[in-house]
């Protein structure tokens, strides 16, 4: 999975938001407000991991049980999906 081209990470103040530019913001008008996890999350999603992947990573870097990982993994890419931000 892969966030689409239009969707940018930005940090406000101590919260970090994510915004649609240009034609993907034809199908988001807003804004998600993330976290730090959700951020590190994000960027990986940048990359184009998948939600296995991402589930080992918020393992590794929060260290957090895999069941907290995988529940936060999948809970994440629902909302993106819902946002339409996934390729």
């Amino acid at each position: 999975m892969k966030i689409k081209e239009g969707f940018i990470l930005r940090k406000v103040g101590i919260q970090f938001v994510v915004a649609a530019t240009g034609k993907a913001s034809e199908h988001f008008n807003g804004m998600m407000r993330l976290n730090e996890s959700g951020a590190f999350a994000f960027r990986l999603m940048q990359q184009g991991i998948t939600e296995e992947e991402l589930t080992i990573r918020l393992m590794e870097e929060y260290e957090v049980s895999e069941q907290t990982a995988r529940k936060d993994a999948a809970a994440f890419t629902a909302a993106l999906r819902e946002a339409d931000a996934l390729e």
